[in-house]
């Protein structure tokens, strides 16, 4: 589980929600991981303290594979992009192949998105318009008004962990079966700047940039936990206005497969494209 840089990355992020989507904007199981199946998940005795641990039980966990799904809507139009990769929560980072829905026509035309997640910045390769083949994007996540919670079409699954340390309120619904397995759900509303509070400090940064460019702070969500009180699978709900409309956004993130090796080598700087990426 290693992370690797050659030389020093740099580029520019955006602040603004012109470029909130930046993948979309343009566009409107469980694997064995060697260890025995974590019991059977039990009600707890305080919902509020069980959701906001998740972050902590999955560092504690280490590594997790990883799927993804946006699905955005605005105007009357709907798409969703899915993403699949792997993530180290003791590092902040990750890998995603992010990919983007079908036009109109029932066409592609996008090659899949390799997106790189690390702490205050977001690699994509692919990226589209203007930029050439083989080069990577970077965002400064921090400097995004969203803080990549929706910009890259996949919510960074630490940033999604650490949104539910802001829980204004929550309760338990039940237990119920997800991959094969049973999972306590719990159902409420987090507020991003009490998360960005609690954040832990590889997460702060990007979660505060979101508290200030949301109007709207509430974000509902749904969460799954297993026996291990490990986060399984959780759905926010976001919304914000961008040029006039308002695009609602749910994002998923479902979690397996934990400790798997995960794997981040950083593009060389040389790689990186800092010029004025279209679209």
């Amino acid at each position: 589980m290693t992370v690797q840089e050659h030389g020093r990355p740099y580029g520019r992020g955006s602040g603004s929600f012109a470029a909130t989507v930046v993948l979309v904007g343009s566009l409107v199981g469980s694997a064995a991981s060697g260890c025995a199946a974590p019991p059977d998940p039990k009600p707890a005795a305080d919902p509020a303290l069980a959701v906001r641990g998740a972050a902590d039980a999955l560092t504690r966990a280490g590594t997790a594979k990883a799927s993804t799904a946006m699905e955005m809507a605005s105007g009357g139009t709907r798409v969703t992009i899915r993403g699949e990769g792997g993530y180290d929560f003791r590092r902040r980072t990750g890998h995603l192949q992010v990919v983007l829905p079908r036009d109109p026509a029932g066409k592609s035309g996008h090659r899949p998105i390799t997106e790189l997640l690390t702490p205050g910045a977001l690699y994509m390769k692919n990226r589209g318009a203007g930029v050439p083949a083989g080069k990577w994007v970077r965002v400064d996540t921090t400097a995004l008004d969203d803080g990549n919670l929706v910009t890259g079409g996949a919510t960074d699954p630490a940033a999604a962990a650490e949104l539910l340390r802001g829980i204004r309120e929550v309760a338990y619904v039940g237990e119920v079966e997800l991959a094969g397995e049973r999972v306590g759900h719990y159902r409420g509303v987090a507020d991003i700047a009490r998360a960005a509070r609690a954040a832990s400090p590889q997460l702060r940064g990007a979660l505060a940039a979101a508290a200030k460019g949301f109007s709207d702070h509430a974000v509902p969500f749904d969460a799954y936990l297993d026996g291990e009180g490990r986060l399984r699978k959780v759905r926010h709900r976001f919304s914000f206005s961008n040029q006039g409309r308002t695009v609602a956004v749910a994002s998923t993130t479902l979690l397996y497969g934990f400790g798997v090796p995960v794997r981040v080598v950083l593009p060389d700087r040389r790689d990186l494209y800092d010029g004025k990426v279209e679209g």
